[in-house]
């Protein structure tokens, strides 16, 4: 084992055992438990069912000691188990851990019909209204993202302008100068998923020390991550082949926008007319020509 594989399995097991309550589990809860430690990688696709033969115990008790853990329920505890050993992973590992049969084609639909189907189960419609609102008062938002997950921020900055209100997507060697600007009447957003880039931690800490308002959307909860934000949206990630879905994500990034749009409607009917009318004037649209 390297030493940064050592590092993460480490880490793994802080987060987890940090969310046993004070008082401890009981014996067969423990043995889900160490269950959940030991064989993280198998657990994580594992059925509830299985987990219980694994540990031992029955169902009912996979259940209670997953909420136990802080979460609704089996299929909660083993997304973020899969996120956080997916994370762990090169891509070359992440497609031989992936387990899909059939054309990888319609295996990665399924993928993310499943994952939306999580989400919607999972996602607080509380969480989406925080986070409107929040860019709805702030003097500036700042979104990074980096990698393919680029394309998530660009869509929501691109919707959050055109609802009315100031966005830019940030990355790289931009991230560093717009931070140095950034203030307490300003909003980031950290966009993070498989595997966590220092540059996105370094961001969210300058902006919550500055007195800005973070948001993280995620597939886990680092704990870097968990320090300096307000809210912290946990989005199913995993795709059918090497690398992740972006689909979950845009998802949410549309609802935030949606959201959005109806904090100051107004304001925002009043961007999109002002959009159009520059859209028209610049020739941005093709038109098809009239049939005599």
């Amino acid at each position: 084992m390297t030493a940064s594989t050592t590092a993460e399995a480490d880490g793994f097991e802080t987060w987890l055992r940090a969310r046993v309550p004070e008082r401890g589990l009981r014996p067969k809860g423990a043995a889900v438990l160490e269950v959940l430690l030991t064989q993280p990688r198998r657990v994580s696709y594992s059925s509830a069912a299985e987990a219980a033969e694994l540990a031992g115990v029955n169902v009912a008790t996979v259940s209670r000691t997953a909420q136990t853990l802080g979460f609704s329920g089996w299929s909660d505890l083993q997304q973020e188990l899969r996120a956080r050993f997916l994370s762990s992973l090169s891509a070359p590992e992440v497609a031989a851990a992936q387990h899909t049969e059939g054309e990888l084609g319609t295996a990665s639909l399924r993928r993310d019909l499943e994952s939306l189907a999580v989400l919607n189960r999972r996602l607080e419609e509380e969480q989406i209204r925080v986070i409107a609102e929040a860019m709805a008062r702030a003097r500036r938002i700042l979104i990074v993202a980096h990698g393919s997950y680029v394309a998530i921020g660009t869509a929501l900055a691109h919707n959050v302008r055109l609802a009315g209100y100031d966005a830019t997507v940030v990355h790289d060697a931009d991230l560093a100068n717009a931070v140095s600007r950034i203030g307490p009447d300003d909003v980031l957003v950290a966009i993070s998923f498989w595997r966590l880039y220092q540059n996105t931690v370094t961001a969210a800490e300058e902006a919550h020390a500055r007195g800005a308002r973070v948001f993280v959307l995620s597939d886990a909860a680092s704990p870097a991550l968990v320090a300096t934000a307000e809210e912290v949206l946990l989005i199913p990630a995993e795709g059918a082949a090497f690398f992740p879905s972006l689909t979950p994500g845009l998802a949410v990034a549309q609802a935030i926008v949606a959201q959005l749009s109806t904090v100051d409607p107004k304001r925002t009917r009043r961007s999109i007319e002002a959009a159009e009318e520059q859209w028209s004037r610049f020739g941005l649209m093709h038109r098809q020509p009239r049939r005599g």
